[in-house]
């Protein structure tokens, strides 16, 4: 499914949760202010955890990327394959056939 609006920048990300841990402002506060949901900014205080090695229960921002990489690979491979095989079987075939 299509996302309705583009993702936030990577800096207005890391912005956000600066000012969280700063104190500056709180998360409902800067929920209002910037117009992201509290469950958003908690995600994005979680990813930043993760990434700089302070939790370990989810996959860095790299590792999410490989992954995505990664899956996208598959899928193209086994698309090849898949035709690869069809066409195996078609020209084993057409090969009977001229027989």
């Amino acid at each position: 499914m299509p996302r309705t609006r583009p993702p936030y920048p990577p800096e207005f990300r890391a912005e956000a949760v600066e000012l969280i841990r700063s104190g500056a402002k709180t998360i409902r506060g800067l929920s209002r202010d910037v117009g992201v949901s509290d469950q958003t900014l908690r995600n994005w205080l979680k990813q930043s955890d993760i990434d700089a090695g302070r939790r370990h229960d989810g996959l860095t921002t790299s590792e999410r990327e490989e992954l995505r990489r990664l899956r996208a690979e598959n899928r193209t491979l086994r698309m090849e394959r898949d035709l690869l095989k069809k066409a195996a079987v078609y020209f084993a075939r057409d090969g009977d056939r001229s027989r």
